[in-house]
């Protein structure tokens, strides 16, 4: 099959014109099944081939009358093939068409969407390189835990972006079934051999089985793929929004010359991308709720899934591609602010470097638990009073009677938490 779409044409795989496409597509991948099985000439089939072509808006006038959008695009087909078209469509029905037609969409939007996140990911990755070492604090509960580095968080952004592509990489070679079975999917007026050649000349396989329609569990597992992207995209968006708050300030989405913020307040500088991606992975996930409200299907098939699908499909992968390219986007034009970063570690005295306190401390023979009461009664008060944990320690007799002040310094040296950062990265061929 040839590649139709670049990565900016998304939207173009869904409409009308090209679904019609796909669908002359498995029509005629049926007519050269039958003829490499000798049952169409080749004077056929070339007659077929040159003649077989649509219009939209006579598929439109057609579906006025008989209500039925596929037996409409065979109608129109047919007029403009004349005798030969006796041979298309020969013993398949209607899902035969539109779900093998709708795997091969599946299939060149997941192609756009792999190319999106390899994208997404080696700006990470260029990003990460730049921070190896600028140093953050870490947070758990939304409170300052212990210190980092910048690049070590984008790591775990790569992590989570290389993990879920292989998940959707799985989803789609799931997805790239088609099924040429008729009615019930019993071949009664058609061949497997047919459905065999006709799917290979697709670039699909065919279904295992099919009850007259694929089974919806596997666009489900499609959409549950989409579904966690968008997930692990808002992930990364809110921890944006929330290190772009004024009273953290530590990064910052890019702002353009002219851009402004507020109609109301001229200082304003907004997380506009990182919210509109919040919003837009809640569509996403809300649409794989309905792919698999899509599953039970009455006996061996009815069409309750196809009015969800027609919406489902085209809006998830359009937002998956827009969403995963304005994420690539708001990474490449970060603003880091790494002062105000270092700044936020020592904050009250540099209260974050409490464990290495204790371990000095349980080091020098005292129990964890007598050690634990001892440092935290002087980082409390640290916080507490807008004070000093350092100099607290400095004037705390418990704790002199252990250390002295060159051994308190010493677990307040920043590059004790740096000397993994190498394995780190190297895990991820950084």
């Amino acid at each position: 099959m040839i590649e139709r779409y670049s990565r900016e044409e998304m939207s173009k795989i869904w409409e009308l014109d090209s679904k019609f496409k796909y669908y002359l597509d498995v029509e005629l991948a049926v007519c050269k099944a039958y003829n490499k099985l000798g049952q169409i000439s080749q004077v056929v089939l070339d007659d077929i081939i040159s003649k077989a072509s649509f219009s939209v808006d006579r598929i439109d006038e057609i579906e006025k009358e008989v209500h039925h959008d596929l037996i409409a695009f065979l109608t129109n087909v047919n007029e403009n093939v004349g005798e030969n078209s006796r041979y298309i469509h020969m013993g398949m029905t209607s899902s035969d068409v539109i779900d093998t037609a709708l795997a091969l969409q599946m299939q060149d939007a997941g192609k756009i969407i792999l190319k999106d996140l390899d994208n997404l990911i080696a700006a990470i990755k260029e990003k990460a390189k730049e921070h190896k070492t600028t140093i953050c604090i870490g947070r758990s509960h939304g409170v300052h835990a212990e210190p980092m580095t910048f690049g070590v968080k984008l790591c775990g952004w790569i992590d989570l972006f290389e993990r879920n592509k292989r998940n959707f990489e799985k989803a789609l070679e799931e997805s790239k079934v088609g099924q040429i079975s008729g009615p019930v999917g019993t071949y009664s007026n058609i061949s497997p051999e047919i459905e065999k050649i006709a799917c290979e000349f697709l670039n699909l396989k065919p279904a295992k089985f099919s009850t007259q329609v694929i089974a919806r569990d596997i666009h489900a597992q499609y959409h549950q793929a989409l579904a966690l992207i968008a997930s692990v995209i808002e992930q990364v968006a809110v921890e944006l929004r929330h290190l772009q708050r004024t009273e953290v300030l530590e990064v910052e989405e890019g702002f353009s010359k002219g851009q402004k913020g507020s109609s109301a307040m001229p200082h304003k500088k907004n997380p506009i991308s990182g919210e509109n991606l919040s919003g837009l992975a809640r569509v996403v996930r809300s649409n794989s709720v309905a792919a698999m409200e899509n599953i039970p299907l009455w006996h061996e098939r009815d069409i309750s899934h196809s009015s969800v699908e027609r919406i489902i499909f085209p809006d998830s992968t359009v937002l998956i591609d827009y969403m995963l390219s304005r994420l690539e986007r708001t990474i490449k034009n970060l603003v880091v602010h790494n002062d105000n970063m270092l700044k936020n570690t020592k904050l009250f005295g540099g209260i974050v470097f409490s464990q290495k306190v204790l371990l000095k401390l349980c080091s020098k023979g005292l129990l964890r638990e007598d050690a634990y009461k001892i440092v935290q009664k002087n980082a409390l008060d640290a916080f507490n009073n807008n004070g000093s944990f350092i100099d607290n320690l400095m004037n705390d007799k418990e704790v002199l009677d252990k250390l002295n002040k060159e051994e308190i310094e010493s677990c307040f040296d920043i590059n004790d938490y740096l000397h993994n950062i190498d394995e780190i990265y190297r895990r991820f061929g950084i």
